[in-house]
Parts: structure tokens; sequence; C-alpha cells
């Protein structure tokens, strides 16, 4: 599977953050920021280039395409990737950065062509909202793993049975080894959906997905959550009043939300 490249010339840090939302919501799945460009990049079987050339031209912006070979993604990464410290307790890096003393949680993630860095806004609302709530004994159900990064987290915070799920064959190759490499058990991996999840039950579920994904899976996280904690990402502020009343049909009851430039994640209880 290559991913296709796509490079935009873009100063305005407000009309960089517009872009990054609305290409969010086309599948674009990494993003990596500079002070004049965005590059973002997209599972080239995804693109839909009459959704995506569109937002480019509202904007009137230089931007090119390339394709990216599997083989070749690390080496993207690392050229960009720097190291990202939540809350002053969570220090998240990669294999190639060297570990730091002084703070609480410490997690190691190689990307690859994974969701999940904490570069982007939704992981870091995601670990905020979970440094808020309760997991020691939870059984915790982690949709849409991508590189397993809130699983681990999970785990370091003491979930003590967690599934990880996602319908990416590369995801679930990357979360196996992302949590080889940070040395924590009890999570189970599962290449799939929802749909797949039977005679089980959790006290916590974790999706960092998008809108369309979310509203259809809700109905699924109430079945699977007779009672505890839903924790959703992957979606900006317009669809917040959707999403709340979608989940309220299913007995989710809203708790609390934290925002980052135009991204929300909402915590709710059943």
């Amino acid at each position: 599977m290559d991913y296709l490249e796509l490079k935009i010339d873009v100063k305005d840090e407000e009309q960089r953050d517009i872009l990054l939302c609305k290409l969010f919501g086309e599948g674009f799945e990494s993003f990596v920021e500079s002070e004049n460009t965005l590059s973002a990049y997209i599972p080239s079987h995804l693109f839909i280039k009459e959704k995506v050339y569109p937002i480019l031209e509202e904007f009137h912006i230089d931007y090119t395409f390339s394709m990216i070979p599997q083989r070749n993604w690390n080496e993207e990464w690392e050229k960009h990737y720097d190291p990202v410290l939540i809350s002053d307790k969570c220090f998240i890096r990669a294999p190639f950065h060297p570990p730091l003393e002084g703070y609480k949680f410490d997690i190691v993630i190689e990307p690859k062509m994974s969701f999940g860095t904490a570069h982007h806004e939704t992981t870091v609302l995601m670990i905020e909202l979970m440094m808020e709530s309760e997991f020691t004994g939870r059984r915790v159900l982690d949709m849409g793993c991508g590189t397993g990064i809130l699983a681990i987290f999970a785990r370091k915070l003491g979930a003590t049975a967690i599934v990880a799920v996602d319908n990416d064959e590369w995801s679930y190759r990357n979360t196996l080894e992302n949590i080889s490499r940070n040395k924590v058990d009890m999570i189970h991996v599962e290449l799939g959906n929802v749909k797949i999840m039977n005679n089980t039950s959790f006290d916590m579920i974790l999706a960092n997905i998008n809108r369309n994904v979310l509203l259809e899976d809700l109905k699924d996280y109430s079945r699977l959550m007779p009672g505890g904690e839903l924790i959703l990402s992957g979606f900006y502020k317009e669809d917040i009043p959707v999403i709340i009343d979608k989940a309220e049909k299913y007995d989710f009851r809203f708790l609390t939300m934290k925002t980052k430039n135009n991204w929300v994640a909402i915590k709710f209880k059943k």
C-alpha cells in the first residue's frame, strides 16, 4: 500500500489549521507541519480528487502531490518527528530519541504508517482526558488503535484488560510492535472493526477515529458497555451537537470535553 503525499505552501497558521481539519475529514491520516508548509499523507487508494481539489482551490494556494512508497515512510517521519510532552507528565518519543528523566510516563512510538504519534491534536486531547480518568483495574477497548498509543497508555495508567482494534493490517502490526517496544502486557490486538467484538464488555472505550465512523459505531459502543466511560475524538467543534445528540440516544451522558485549535475530545458516562 503506497501513500500519497500532499505538500502545501501555507504560511498562515489559521489557514493551515483549517486545511488540516478538512483534509483529516477526507481521509488524510498523518501530517507534518513546518513554518511555511503542511505535508499531508493518505493511503493512495483512499484519495478522491473530486473531494480534495475543491478544498485546495478554496484557499488559492500552491501544492504538489507525490507518491510515497511504504518502505520510505519511516525515513519521512524520522526527518520531522520530534518528541512530545503532554501536561508535563507524558513524554512520547520515537525509538531514535533518548529518554528523559523526570516524567511520570515514557512512551516509545514508532509510527510507520499508522495514526497516533501525539503530534496531532486529537491524540493529545485523548491523552489529556485519559489522565483525568480512572483506569486502575478497568477493561478497556481502544477502537481504531493506529500505533497503539492509547492502549499502551491505558496499561500504564493501570488498566488490566485491554483490547486494541484496527481495520488496517499495517496498524495492527504496528500496534503489536509498539506494545513490545514499551514492554507492556495485558493488551490483546485484533484486526477488524467494532462488529468483531462479541460476548465481551468494557468499562472504558477509547475511539479517536472520525465523525462518520463514530456516529455509526455509537450503537455498538453502547452494546459493549453496560456502564462506564466513553472518550471520543477525531472531529471538530462544528460536530459537537451531532455527536452529543447521537450519544445521548444510546444512554451516554456528557461529562466534559477539551478542545485544541478546532479539534475536540469528549468524555461521556453511561
